[in-house]
């Protein structure tokens, strides 16, 4: 979160006077006349994506906005995707169970939508199958190098048990290596090459490089492939990323690694041990 907006939610949250929210459309109203107050703010635009009822809490409904904000010093643009609750009388950006110190935040999420699902992004198993599983990953993610392929290679021994949708969710701040990676990867599967999400999770390439030849000299000694920087960037790899980018950002994907189990976000990431 930016500065900038992180000042914002702090002056929403001291405000004195909460005014009734029974709507999404009294939330919009509500946080978009806080966030307006901001004296450096220019003008800002509040939309309320998703609402969902918190099954812990009777009443409490978790609702998914977007908010929008010009600064008036620069006429810099700045957007942010957050999570706000309200029971109809109170709203507040955080909510805590008191006897477990949970934070309720952290048990509501966004359904994987059927319309997400695509034929492209599904890597083992029918899709038809039991059971669909969708992974939001960083190859260079260290709990994902050993979550990733365990769980795969548990799940695609059970193909009509199985869907395994695979989305690439690098995280550059974090491992910059990560983007051309997985560009890499889309590029070579768009050549006709198989079980490459697999092994992308065996290069062996320091996160924090940034050299896309040293990315690729990685990427295709693994692969035994022969990769070229022009091969990344055509329309096709482009169009793949943002595809699965996109889809994260629908369901506000916000870590790696993220599971979705039959739709809903599977926090324990273990639900396909215990299906039947």
């Amino acid at each position: 979160m930016s500065s900038m907006l992180k000042l914002l939610a702090i002056t929403v949250l001291l405000s004195s006077v909460l005014e009734a929210a029974s709507s999404s459309e009294k939330v919009e109203d509500f946080l978009k006349k806080n966030f307006a107050n901001n004296p450096s703010i220019e003008s800002v635009n509040v939309k309320v994506r998703n609402e969902v009822t918190v099954k812990e809490k009777k009443n409490w409904t978790a609702y998914f906005v977007e908010l929008e904000a010009v600064v008036k010093k620069d006429k810099r643009k700045v957007s942010q995707k957050m999570v706000w609750f309200s029971d109809g009388d109170v709203i507040t950006k955080e909510l805590y169970d008191i006897k477990s110190s949970s934070n309720i935040g952290d048990l509501v999420s966004l359904p994987f939508k059927d319309e997400y699902y695509s034929k492209e992004n599904l890597i083992y198993g029918n899709s038809n199958a039991k059971h669909k599983v969708v992974i939001f990953s960083d190859p260079l993610c260290p709990f994902c190098r050993n979550y990733v392929p365990e769980a795969i290679n548990y799940m695609k021994k059970y193909p009509k048990k199985f869907a395994i949708y695979y989305y690439h969710f690098p995280l550059p701040s974090l491992h910059p290596a990560a983007v051309e990676l997985v560009k890499a990867a889309v590029a070579l599967e768009l050549k006709g090459r198989k079980n490459v999400v697999l092994n992308l999770y065996k290069v062996e390439v320091n996160a924090r490089e940034k050299s896309i030849d040293n990315i690729l000299k990685a990427f295709n000694k693994t692969m035994g492939s022969n990769i070229k920087a022009h091969d990344l960037a055509t329309s096709e790899v482009k169009k793949h990323i943002e595809h699965d980018l996109k889809v994260a950002d629908l369901v506000m994907v916000r870590g790696t690694p993220t599971i979705f189990f039959d739709g809903d976000m599977d926090r324990t990431k273990n639900k396909y041990k215990e299906a039947k």
